[in-house]
């Protein structure tokens, strides 16, 4: 497989947070030789799946990293945000067969420790999301003899 076309889709909601970890993402996408064709900037992570979907329909898209901070409140409002945002992200990366990765930090974060999450989110989400791209472009052409087959 040739280089992974990566898309980012970045949360502007805690936009001290998120603008960072955008930063960091495309550093680490550059690390590990992808070709960053899209960065969309959505108003929160909620909607952050519809651009998932959007952009895992597209040929020219390989694989998607999510970036986002969800920081507790004072409700369990960020625990319902997160749970749908991570389940609706899996069954779009099922439906279209590409990765979909979630660098969306939180729930039950405080701001302290959104900060602290910065780096450690972006390298995560587009190192994954580059691997697994990899790993189903050889899994795709695997042969069918010598098993077990071991795919990284």
């Amino acid at each position: 497989m040739g280089r992974v076309r990566l898309a980012l889709i970045v949360s502007e909601f805690n936009s001290e947070i998120t603008s960072q970890m955008m930063e960091r993402a495309k550093e680490y996408a550059k690390k590990w030789n992808a070709e960053l064709r899209y960065i969309f900037k959505v108003p929160g992570s909620y909607e952050v799946p519809l651009i998932a979907k959007l952009l895992a329909e597209r040929e020219d898209v390989d694989a998607i990293a999510t970036l986002g901070a969800i920081i507790k409140g004072e409700t369990k409002h960020d625990e319902v945000i997160a749970n749908s945002i991570a389940y609706t992200l899996s069954e779009i990366a099922l439906k279209y067969e590409k990765p979909i990765t979630l660098g969306i930090s939180g729930p039950g974060m405080s701001e302290e420790q959104a900060y602290n999450r910065i780096d450690e989110y972006a390298r995560r989400a587009v190192e994954s999301a580059i691997k697994l791209c990899n790993r189903i472009g050889k899994f795709k052409v695997l042969k069918l003899e010598g098993f077990p087959q071991i795919i990284e």
